[in-house]
């Protein structure tokens, strides 16, 4: 268990423990949410957009037959010049 003391302005210095534990570093954003029990859940907010971002094209690759990097370069090689391979 860790305490972190609040300012007079409200703000609060994480305890390093807990920035390593979410890979917190300076300048990066923290995300607060509150669970349906009230609780309230403090968040890695990048590692949160990634995760999110996983999800929404979980099975993307899959569909387009991207299923290594040659076919991501593939990909780029025709995006890049409007050419296969």
């Amino acid at each position: 268990m860790n305490l972190a003391k609040i300012s007079a302005n409200g703000q609060i210095t994480l305890p390093v423990e807990i920035r390593r534990l979410l890979g917190l570093k300076s300048g990066d954003k923290v995300l607060f949410f509150q669970k349906q029990d009230g609780e309230i859940v403090l968040s890695n907010a990048s590692a949160q957009a990634i995760r999110k971002a996983q999800k929404a094209f979980a099975g993307a690759a899959e569909e387009m037959g991207v299923f290594g990097e040659e076919d991501v370069q593939a990909l780029v090689d025709e995006v890049r010049y409007g050419r296969d391979g």
